[in-house]
């Protein structure tokens, strides 16, 4: 058996990622900045390429270092102090960032989407529903030619007998938040046996840490299946399955139906602008939808280093290469009216050697 480490080498060499894990590795010369966060997973695709464009279009001389841990680890690690930020995709509480003296801002929209090794069945070929889904992930579903999937899929070619080997994620996951949070919006008996959060108690199937590692083991896992952000499937080229949303049709994740769902989001700065907005409602919206933030401290004693990570949050917002580096990735920006209310928040919030650090 492989070790995580070939795993993930083996990983990045499939699919031409720049680094491992999607951190952003950006190695400039006598860089006079560095930038360092850790954290969520859903993310780091966009994090990867804006870190890159940032350094190679702007000529400024900042290190952008963004290792993909995991949201729970990002979380700790801006508790901890040992980054600049953090990041996840499980929006801390109002209550929780008072308390620890944070500041939290959403950076972009994804899609996470089912993905599936069924042998012969590419993107987009097999439709699932949440229901479908939850029953798969309490091991009530365990043959890909259950009277249940095959009723979905006249006419797709299903291996007779085969097994379903569902792959989940072993860390503390912003990914698997807004996954179970779905499927606890759609299904009682999910919502009553295992509930909603970063880390749950899963009823079956093999655990893998990161996206990476899901998405490794669901292409090499005949029969296998998964849940990691859009950019992920589309990057290591793993067939996605279709999803029936709130108003009954079947839709596939693109930017097109992640804007759609992102249409329903109510921002606050008051509850640091965490919101939920899976299986929201519209025909053209992807079912599970999410957000992305970035955490950082209320107060640091480097003036420097929060003032230029601002700038960089601040290109990626407005910068047209940003705003394209997004749709390419199937990315939703920030609408403008959020990054006003975000950036009047970091001038507001967020004090470097004793004065606004923005």
């Amino acid at each position: 058996m492989s070790t995580p480490r070939k795993r993930i080498a083996q990983f990045v060499a499939l699919t031409g990622l720049v680094t491992m894990a999607f951190a952003t590795l950006v190695a400039p010369a006598m860089a006079a900045v560095s930038i360092t966060g850790a954290g969520a997973t859903f993310p780091a695709p966009l994090y990867s390429k804006w870190s890159s464009d940032y350094y190679s279009k702007t000529g400024k001389k900042v290190k952008v270092n963004y290792q993909a841990i995991g949201s729970g680890g990002g979380i700790s690690a801006i508790k901890a102090g040992t980054v600049l930020f953090g990041g996840s995709d499980a929006p801390m509480t109002a209550a929780d960032l008072k308390k620890f003296s944070l500041v939290q801002f959403p950076t972009c929209v994804g899609g996470v989407v089912p993905i599936v090794n069924v042998p012969g069945v590419g993107s987009g070929k097999l439709k699932l529903t949440g229901t479908i889904l939850a029953q798969i992930y309490l091991g009530k579903i365990k043959t890909w030619d259950a009277s249940g999937i095959k009723a979905l899929n006249p006419g797709v070619n299903i291996p007779k007998g085969l097994k379903i080997h569902p792959i989940h994620r072993s860390d503390a996951s912003g990914t698997t938040w807004i996954f179970t949070h779905y499927l606890t919006a759609v299904n009682g008996d999910w919502a009553k046996q295992v509930g909603a959060g970063m880390s749950v108690h899963w009823k079956v199937g093999l655990g893998a840490k990161g996206s990476e590692n899901v998405t490794f083991d669901v292409k090499n896992t005949k029969g296998g299946i998964g849940y990691v952000e859009y950019a992920y499937s589309v990057q290591a080229r793993v067939p996605w399955a279709k999803l029936r949303n709130r108003s009954n049709a079947y839709v596939s994740p693109t930017l097109a139906s992640f804007k759609a769902a992102a249409g329903s989001a109510k921002w606050s700065t008051g509850n640091g602008f965490g919101t939920i907005f899976v299986n929201a409602s519209g025909k053209g919206s992807w079912p599970i939808t999410g957000a992305s933030f970035v955490i950082v401290k209320k107060s640091t004693g480097n003036y420097t280093s929060a003032h230029t990570m601002f700038q960089f949050w601040d290109w990626a917002y407005k910068n047209t290469t940003g705003k394209a580096d997004a749709s390419k990735l199937k990315y939703v920006s920030m609408p403008s009216g959020v990054i006003a209310a975000v950036e009047k928040a970091w001038h507001a919030q967020v004090k470097a050697a004793g004065k606004a650090a923005w």
